[in-house]
């Protein structure tokens, strides 16, 4: 029987390198926390596949964790990694926003791509690839005993509907679907940067305030 190599797409790459990305951020807020090695791991995992699975369930189709062990050994990799350079990615305050950001900019850019190739229109494209994007973190950041990005003041679904959007317009303008979700997962990217960096968030929604009588 001859062996036939494919090579893997462009968005398959991104979804490893997105998964290793995301699991770090994960495994990083897991050492911060003083877990065990497994404890860690399932952190890391549940915030790379997290989103991809509530995706998949969403749109019908099997979780791509459970037709590839590759996601299983990218976290491993990123658990590997962290524990052979724990003691400068733990200590640098940046590296979890960096690697959180670079997984939200891929995992919007797979999401939407899985949905549009299923035929969804645009608009639930852009909401599966914030899924996909965000749901791992609000996973991770349950697991840790921590209030969820998403539903804070910080610009984090948000910057994933942006993109998602600017994805759909490159595919609607004609350009090349590489290029779309390069300008896509940038524009996601660009825009989580600059909200952290000029402290731009969303208003807060104030209910009436009632105080106790005594």
């Amino acid at each position: 029987m001859e062996f036939i190599f494919h090579y893997p797409s462009f968005v398959t790459i991104l979804d490893f390198i997105g998964t290793f990305a995301f699991a770090i951020s994960g495994i990083r807020l897991a050492s911060a926390k003083r877990f065990d090695w497994f404890g860690a791991y399932v952190v890391g995992l549940a915030t790379a596949i997290g989103g991809g699975t509530i995706r998949d369930v969403l749109l019908d189709v099997t979780p791509a964790w459970m037709l590839d062990p590759m996601y299983l050994i990218c976290t491993a990799m990123a658990m590997f990694f962290v524990i052979l350079f724990g003691r400068y990615v733990i200590r640098l305050n940046n590296t979890f926003f960096i690697f959180d950001t670079i997984g939200l900019a891929l995992f919007t850019v797979v999401g939407f791509s899985k949905a549009y190739d299923l035929g969804y229109p645009f608009w639930v494209a852009i909401i599966m690839g914030s899924i996909t994007g965000a749901a791992g973190g609000v996973i991770r950041d349950i697991f840790i005993n921590e209030i969820p990005l998403i539903f804070r003041k910080e610009i984090y679904a948000m910057a994933c509907a942006i993109g998602g959007l600017i994805y759909w317009f490159c595919l609607v303008a004609g350009l090349e679907s590489h290029w779309s979700q390069v300008i896509g997962g940038m524009s996601v990217f660009i825009v989580r940067i600059l909200a952290v960096r000029y402290q731009i968030t969303l208003p807060i929604l104030k209910g009436e305030e009632t105080e106790e009588k005594e």
